[in-house]
């Protein structure tokens, strides 16, 4: 295996197969023109978005597009993690989608630890509960 292709499959494994697609849908793409603090999404076709007006960098997109991967992941699977949310997080998403929105706050919180954003504020056992849905 080249080096090209080693770092394709590496990133293939960490995003469980996901792909970025590039093309937006017209309401995407207004959407993310108006909202330029939101990165990325999970897409409802099953694949990864990218705002193209976000300021992130090159690495930092990289790393909102694992976040959505994992997303992905969860809602393919169905799964409901199960952990307590602290005040500093209900607080963090005060105002957003999550807010009303239990279960996808805490895959949020989940696919935030996962793609080392620091603004998950993970507690042990969040990242407890990360380890156990990757095993």
């Amino acid at each position: 295996m080249t080096p090209q292709e080693f770092a394709k499959k590496r990133v293939a494994d960490k995003m469980f197969g996901y792909e970025i697609r590039e093309k937006l849908f017209p309401k995407e793409d207004e959407y993310f023109k108006t909202h330029e603090n939101v990165a990325g999404m999970a897409a409802e076709d099953g694949q990864i978005i990218l705002n193209p007006y976000s300021k992130l960098s090159k690495q930092e997109l990289g790393a909102v597009a694992v976040n959505e991967a994992l997303r992905l992941k969860m809602r393919d699977d169905d799964f409901d993690p199960q952990f307590q949310i602290t005040s500093d997080q209900v607080s963090l998403f005060k105002g957003t989608a999550y807010e009303k929105n239990p279960k996808a706050m805490r895959q949020t919180i989940l696919a935030r630890i996962y793609s080392g954003d620091p603004s998950a504020l993970a507690t042990p056992q969040q990242k407890k509960a990360l380890e156990e849905y990757l095993q």
